[in-house]
């Protein structure tokens, strides 16, 4: 039993790694006024160019290299339409996401022939698993040896950069000035703009920091927890990593945790595939999967109570002229 969990709890960190990634690259760009429903969207495009970039130069540097000026460029876009022309912050989300499925199929079928798909990547083009010091003397100590050589050790690089950007991100936001400014300048911009600081370079430089995150999370899906790309690859994630941050109530700590519940769930639910389940049998394959998402709704519904976003979230700012 005691080995079953520790099985599960570190499939939990490698499912919740990309949910957690895309949760802090959206509480960036939501703090600051500037809502973003186009994460998917960004770490499709990351996905992809970090696939094609590692598939060519055999380097999964450069495919990391290429994920996040793909998903910086992304966001940069999204901040063009929604900050510097005011436009409509979930339609140009949701244009980003089309656009991202669409082109990902089209070119990946173009340059590489292989049904939308990139090369297997083997060597050096992926971030191989890293094992902690005296990861393997401790296998066999009880209890401590399957934590620290099983749970902690182990993972890859970007496994780790993931949760390191949590102290990070609360670091950021809640003691330096630039964290400050992010936060005024999603409650009160106006006020922001008083004090003589630019709203929207403040918002770009949030936009840019969603770009980096969703970078490194697409990349983590196709160089590091996969051997390539495949079409559609982040299979809603992006918008599971937005219901954690909805959930975790905008906050990098709370978000961790969301996102390890909602990776546990899809890691149980792998777990449950072609299991008896006493009194009801063998449950659909169906059912197993679409088990997370049905957990996901029902959190959201039910057991967050108010989650109250910004109050100038998803409101474009027009500088008052005297």
């Amino acid at each position: 039993m005691f080995d079953t969990l520790i099985l599960i709890l570190d499939s939990t960190v490698r499912l919740a790694t990309p949910l957690l990634l895309a949760a802090l690259a959206g509480l960036y760009s939501e703090r600051s006024g500037v809502f973003d429903i186009g994460l998917e969207g960004k770490m499709l495009g990351a996905a992809f160019a970090a696939g094609a970039a590692a598939a060519v130069t055999g380097s999964a540097w450069a495919g990391l290299a290429a994920g996040i000026l793909v998903a910086i460029a992304l966001a940069l876009v999204h901040g063009f339409a929604c900050i510097t022309h005011r436009g409509n912050q979930i339609v140009s989300g949701v244009a980003i996401n089309f656009l991202a499925i669409g082109l990902t199929a089209l070119l990946g079928q173009d340059w590489f022939r292989q049904g939308g798909r990139t090369p297997p990547l083997s060597g050096d083009g992926r971030f191989t698993n890293i094992q902690l010091p005296f990861a393997e003397a401790l296998r066999d100590v009880p209890v401590i040896g399957g934590l620290y050589s099983e749970l902690l050790s182990g993972h890859n690089l970007l496994v780790y950069v993931a949760f390191l950007a949590v102290p990070v991100t609360w670091w950021v936001l809640f003691r330096t000035r630039f964290g400050l400014r992010l936060r005024a300048v999603g409650e009160n911009p106006a006020a922001v703009d008083t004090a003589g600081i630019s709203v929207t370079w403040l918002r770009y430089r949030a936009v840019i920091c969603t770009g980096i995150l969703c970078g490194v999370a697409g990349t983590y899906l196709s160089v590091a927890q996969s051997a390539g790309f495949i079409k559609d690859m982040t299979a809603g994630k992006g918008f599971i990593a937005l219901a954690a941050l909805i959930f975790a109530k905008w906050k990098p700590v709370p978000v961790m945790f969301a996102c390890l519940l909602f990776g546990f769930l899809d890691a149980a639910a792998i777990r449950l595939q072609g299991q008896e389940i006493p009194g009801i049998g063998e449950v659909p394959v169906q059912a197993i999967q679409a088990l997370p998402y049905i957990l996901t709704v029902v959190l959201l519904a039910g057991f967050i109570g108010r989650a109250v976003p910004p109050k100038a979230g998803g409101v474009a700012y027009v500088k008052e002229r005297t």
